[in-house]
């Protein structure tokens, strides 16, 4: 049971008068560099297609969609999620809940292709990677992933701009469009280290991650793991935070958490002993945190985990 990160700035669903279609009503709010469409439907729809001549970055923000992408099995699409399509591709949607009480609602943000490619060139002469070889680019076959704080911030600020009447909106709304692209780079690197499907598994970012989780049980620190990657611990920082979007102790903790949360599924081991197997010091801080982070304390998450097993 994760803390999920939602699309809190999205518009009012449209009025019933104005509705021209009841499955995927579009509402268009053109810029300069993007073009966000906010899409609506109120009954129960399968296999609608849908394609964009450009690069497109969606977010679910009410109800629920089943979606069919490239030739991957279909999956659920939720608030609190986003999924990145590349130009020319089609997806086909089911909407198995949608109704007059239970709309679904999810943005649309298509991306001028000339925008993508100067953020890339950007980054790529301004912040190279410590690796030569290795280029900032959006990965195409990592395209569904969970909201983070960062990015659920970025694309809460993009809406505000585009749906805004102020002249500076496309001023605004490119400064915030470069931001997006990096902190989906970002979920994506943190994402392919999660689930071990990085493209290039033998570079920096990878070799300390994969340190750190070895070692959650001992006293790793920035100190250390700049010693450990022959950097200083200003530019290791840096480094760590641009690859990931989080500092070396963000990812730390975030990983206590991901390893505390395994050993909670095993009903011999007692909440104090998973507290130290962790890498935590003190049971009540570790109850603390990770409450702040799922929402719920250890022992109810051992407690639901349980109470599921038993069913």
């Amino acid at each position: 049971m994760s803390k999920q990160h939602f699309i809190n700035n999205h518009p009012d669903l449209s009025n019933e008068k104005s509705l021209k279609t009841l499955v995927e009503n579009r509402t268009i709010y053109t810029l300069s560099q993007c073009e966000l469409n906010i899409f609506e439907t109120y009954e129960c729809s399968r296999l609608v297609p849908l394609k964009f001549n450009d690069f497109v970055v969606t977010s679910m923000l009410k109800g629920k969609k089943i979606m069919h992408l490239f030739d991957d099995p279909a999956f659920d699409y939720l608030p609190g999620e986003t999924v990145i399509i590349p130009s020319n591709v089609e997806m086909k949607i089911d909407f198995p809940e949608a109704s007059e009480k239970n709309p679904t609602q999810c943005l649309a943000l298509a991306i001028d292709k000339s925008k993508i490619t100067n953020t890339l060139i950007y980054l790529n002469e301004n912040y190279p990677k410590e690796n030569h070889n290795e280029y900032w680019n959006l990965d195409y076959q990592n395209y569904y992933f969970y909201n983070n704080a960062d990015l659920a911030t970025t694309i809460n600020k993009l809406l505000k701009e585009c749906m805004s009447t102020s002249i500076t909106k496309d001023a605004l709304a490119d400064l915030a469009l470069k931001e997006l692209l990096i902190r989906i780079i970002q979920t994506q690197n943190l994402k392919s280290l999660d689930n071990g499907t990085l493209i290039q598994p033998n570079n920096l970012i990878f070799e300390m991650t994969e340190f750190i989780k070895l070692n959650l049980k001992g006293n790793i620190n920035l100190k250390s793991l700049s010693e450990k990657a022959c950097m200083s611990t200003v530019s290791f920082y840096r480094f760590f935070k641009r690859e990931l979007g989080m500092s070396p102790i963000e990812y730390i903790l975030k990983e206590k958490i991901k390893h505390a949360k395994k050993l909670l599924q095993n009903p011999e081991l007692q909440i104090n002993e998973i507290c130290y197997l962790s890498g935590f010091v003190d049971a009540n801080y570790f109850t603390r945190v990770f409450k702040k982070h799922e929402g719920i304390t250890p022992k109810q998450y051992k407690t639901l985990h349980v109470n599921n097993l038993k069913r």
